[in-house]
């Protein structure tokens, strides 16, 4: 007779951008319960501007992520991601992101106008920034020039050798601290590599908190390289970016798309300087790390994981590792 879990296992989502909200439209279908903690980096675009104008935290990554886990009305779900294309001072906005900042001054605290906002939509679980503070980061390039802000990092034309924040100490939520101690499973990625995955690692108390659990350690690589960021990189190459900022061989498994990609889909990337991320598959298991390697990706517009069969694999993996632990 096969085993039943006794409670939905725990599972902590860390990154932001696009990737992240992809996958979770995925893992919210699952019995899971869900903490997804985001950077709070970006500085670029209506964020870049909210962020700069009313003093809080950048709220681009939150909304994404609030959006993707909302049990809404697919209208209302148009309607949070709208943005604004003309209007002065209003151009560029997205609605989302001007509600969460609506919400900051309402409620008097970005992580409090979080939490109600998640409460209004219904949200799946939890959404968490990393910190109750916007965080500049700062990336050493290959000369040893320091680029200043996520949104010009990538634009640098050189290869990264470290990013950092400005404050170095910075205070994580208490919240996402507990989570992290409570987890049955940690996910880390999909997401631009230096500017959404780690910017998150490098707070830290997460840091050490990740180390120090017993979850199950996932990661999900990217599908494609991203030009400025990880040109070139195999998926050893992801990995050993974040080691060498965290300083510690930190996943169970790693999982990866080894499905082909279409040459016309390759040579559309190839035109913005991407190209698929290599699988360095003897490399990445003499390390130690078990692969996960399915046909993970959906081309529409842009290529994207297919969300319900990741969502599967990162299931079965937590499933089965909670069992074990029974």
């Amino acid at each position: 007779m096969n085993k039943i879990l006794s409670r939905k296992p725990r599972i902590v989502v860390i990154g932001g951008g696009t990737g992240l909200s992809v996958m979770l439209r995925g893992l919210k279908q699952k019995p899971l319960d869900i903490t997804a903690i985001v950077t709070v980096a970006d500085d670029g675009g209506s964020s870049g501007i909210l962020r700069e104008e009313l003093q809080i935290p950048p709220p681009g990554d939150i909304r994404s992520v609030l959006t993707a886990l909302a049990d809404t009305e697919p209208l209302l779900y148009e309607m949070l991601r709208y943005r604004f294309n003309s209007g002065t001072g209003l151009a560029g906005h997205s609605l989302g992101n001007l509600i969460l900042a609506a919400m900051t001054e309402i409620t008097g605290d970005f992580v409090t106008g979080v939490k109600e906002l998640s409460r209004v939509l219904a949200v799946r679980g939890r959404v968490l920034p990393a910190a109750n503070q916007a965080i500049v980061l700062k990336a050493e390039m290959a000369d040893g020039s320091i680029v200043v802000g996520e949104s010009s990092i990538p634009k640098a034309g050189q290869a990264i050798r470290r990013v950092f924040t400005e404050p170095e100490q910075v205070e994580p939520l208490p919240e996402a601290v507990e989570a992290i101690r409570e987890a049955d499973a940690i996910l880390i990625g999909p997401g631009s590599l230096y500017t959404s995955i780690i910017p998150n690692l490098i707070v830290p108390k997460l840091a050490e908190a990740i180390v120090a659990s017993d979850a199950v350690k996932l990661f999900v690589c990217n599908v494609m390289t991203q030009p400025g960021e990880t040109d070139n990189y195999s998926v050893g190459d992801h990995l050993d970016a974040i080691h060498a900022h965290i300083g510690h061989h930190l996943f169970d498994y790693v999982i990866v798309n080894d499905g082909e990609i279409p040459p016309q889909v390759q040579d559309l990337y190839a035109e913005q300087g991407a190209q698929a991320v290599h699988l360095d598959l003897e490399e990445v298991t003499r390390r130690g790390y078990k692969v996960i390697a399915d046909r993970l990706v959906l081309f529409r517009t842009y290529l994207r994981h297919d969300a319900a069969k990741l969502s599967d694999h990162i299931y079965q993996l937590v499933e089965n590792w909670m069992l074990r632990k029974e």
